[in-house]
């Protein structure tokens, strides 16, 4: 089949490099532009058209999906289907173009988690399941029929990055299939159930400060679905300070949420609403990530001392 891909980070790059090494013939890629990164706001390629550029694959850069220019250059490409992973919601216009309409690999067991976020919601939940979908797009965002799903463990220690990367790598295989199904005829297309649908929306800014009157288990699932990025945060002596790699510990005495019960030389132990949360990494804003060991070398933190504030 005659496949033009679409897709912006890191998580879109496993399925390409399947379709690559498949039967298939990717004739085009789709990408954002590169955009200003960094303190010398040097521009900077997505993921997706970096791997392009570097191996001299059709790669088709446009800062808007509703463009003449970019739909005529995919027209005259003729596709069979686009295979869409990590990137903008296409207009109808698009979505009709190709012959067999477009596909989109989903990280999560649709219709569960909806929306921008279905990892790192599945994590924040506490959930024990995941898996990831491949569906065909419609007009009204993931709610196609699905193709083909595949259940996923969720590890106790897992967070946003070991779940999406082992999510992405089997979701390559799973397009891949889905395609072959496609040309061969053999699949049957699954309606999503609207009454079981549930929403992944987008992090905010306010999503990522910690409240310390939390329990220390649903503190810790949301460290798990915002790391490494964009990671939860409190303050420390009125400095922003991210936390990395927690645990509950199942003990606590009454001495306020957010009071720090214990720092030793490898974990820093907070009270929160119910039990404590231990950490062993953090990183101070303007700094780099680091141990909590090598934290306290350099700052006074005590037992008593407030975070949060």
């Amino acid at each position: 089949m005659r496949v033009v891909f679409m897709g912006n980070p890191q998580f879109a790059l496993p399925t390409l490099t399947a379709l690559l090494s498949s039967h298939h013939d990717v004739i085009g890629i789709v990408s954002n532009p590169p955009k200003p990164m960094g303190r010398g706001r040097k521009l900077k390629s997505t993921a997706i058209g970096q791997f392009a550029k570097e191996n001299d694959l059709n790669l088709l850069e446009s800062s808007t999906l509703k463009s003449d220019e970019l739909h005529n250059q995919l027209t005259e490409l003729n596709p069979d289907v686009f295979v869409v992973v990590a990137f903008q919601i296409l207009p109808k216009s698009l979505i009709n173009l190709p012959k067999f309409g477009a596909l989109n690999l989903h990280a999560s067991l649709l219709p569960k988690y909806r929306g921008a976020g279905p990892i790192q919601w599945s994590l924040m939940n506490g959930d024990k399941i995941s898996g990831i979908t491949v569906f065909q797009i419609m007009p009204s965002v993931d709610t196609g029929d699905i193709l083909l799903q595949e259940k996923m463990d969720i590890f106790p220690n897992d967070n946003m990055l070991t779940l999406g990367t082992r999510l992405c790598t089997i979701g390559a295989n799973l397009v891949v299939n889905a395609l072959d199904g496609i040309e061969a005829g053999s699949l049957q297309p699954i309606t999503q159930n609207n009454n079981h649908a549930t929403k992944a929306p987008k992090i905010t800014k306010e999503m990522t400060i910690i409240n310390w009157s939390w329990a220390a288990v649903k503190i810790h699932n949301w460290v798990r679905g915002l790391s490494p990025y964009p990671g939860m945060s409190t303050t420390l002596k009125g400095k922003r300070m991210r936390i990395f790699n927690t645990r509950v510990v199942d003990e606590g005495v009454i001495i306020g949420d957010g009071i720090v019960f214990k720092a030793d030389p490898e974990e820093i132990f907070v009270n929160t609403g119910e039990h404590l949360l231990a950490f062993s990494e953090i990183q101070l804003e303007g700094k780099k990530r680091m141990s909590v060991s090598n934290f306290i070398k350099g700052n006074n933190i005590q037992k008593g001392d407030k975070l949060g504030e």
